[in-house]
């Protein structure tokens, strides 16, 4: 049985997942490799909510955290042709407001905080199964296998205070390394898989004037989507992550990384050129690091496309 074609309409980047703009290991992206007209414009904008343990810093080890984030989430993306490859081009940074308290090595300790996070912005390129295409083009397109790679960038552009032990942004840069496959099964199903490495800039002002260095981060995510006829999809996600073992002025500290999460999302098309998108994901097991969950909304427009 032949895979359906895809209706450009059901198209969602993964820059609307660029939820609150956290750690990369953190995110659930599915549909990250999935191909995009050449030339089509999306613009997303959202709204999540993170309540628990939840850090823009997750090697931060805090016992009985009570946190909250939320605030509004802006992205943008637009499909290239590299090479006749389909490629995509996303970034996006949010505006939020962090607050709660948390107990540190003994003491207990309180942040209420606005400003911005720092920002994302990522390349990906499929060099398999996924050919740049026009609009037209694309409306008899069939996916089968994918393979596709990605770089994204972490920004320091968010709000940083160095006496601050919780903090919005992160005050270095990051640079997260993927790989993913996409496969198309019978009755309009799609499992995905990406293998990805974060890899982090030592942090000179961590807490006045201190040197935060940190490991790579190592991640593994599996999605399964599920198409409907009508433009809807459903996606069950996960993903382990481990690393992220940090140094502070050279001294190690005990808060090497291994969690999983779980998460569901689902997208509603509004028109041809809207969608809505919701969703949902918690913690597993956390063995260290952050415990929380993430609840959100993001509207989708999308325009042009070569004709």
């Amino acid at each position: 049985m032949p895979a359906p074609s895809i209706r450009v309409s059901s198209l969602v980047p993964a820059a609307a997942l660029l939820v609150l703009c956290r750690a990369g290991a953190q995110d659930l992206e599915p549909r990250q490799y999935s191909n995009v007209p050449v030339g089509m414009n999306f613009l997303i904008a959202g709204y999540a909510s993170s309540d628990g343990g939840v850090l823009f810093d997750p090697s931060i080890v805090l016992d009985n955290a009570q946190l909250g984030i939320d605030g509004p989430v802006v992205g943008y993306a637009r499909g290239l042709s590299l090479g006749g490859l389909s490629a995509k081009v996303d970034a996006g940074v949010s505006r939020v407001c962090m607050s709660g308290s948390a107990d540190f090595e003994g003491q207990r300790v309180s942040r209420s905080k606005c400003g911005l996070t720092d920002a994302k912005a990522r390349l990906s390129v499929n060099f398999v199964g996924a050919p740049a295409l026009t609009a037209p083009q694309f409306a008899s397109y069939r996916q089968g296998f994918i393979l596709g790679a990605s770089l994204q960038l972490g920004v320091p552009v968010g709000d940083y205070t160095p006496a601050d032990l919780i903090n919005i942004g992160a005050n270095r840069w990051s640079g997260k390394a993927e790989i993913g496959f996409s496969k198309a099964l019978p009755r309009r199903w799609v499992l995905e898989l990406a293998l990805s490495g974060t890899f982090f800039e030592a942090n000179g002002e961590f807490r006045g004037s201190s040197k935060r260095e940190q490991d790579p981060i190592y991640a593994l995510q599996l999605h399964a989507v599920r198409s409907l006829p009508s433009g809807v999809w459903i996606s069950v996600d996960s993903t382990h992550y481990r690393g992220g073992q940090t140094r502070t002025d050279g001294v190690e500290n005990p808060n090497q990384q291994s969690n999983d999460r779980l998460g569901l999302t689902v997208s509603v098309p509004i028109n041809r050129a809207q969608s809505i998108k919701l969703y949902y994901s918690s913690g597993v097991t956390v063995r260290t690091g952050t415990d929380f969950d993430t609840v959100g909304a993001a509207w989708q427009y999308r325009w042009g496309g070569r004709t």
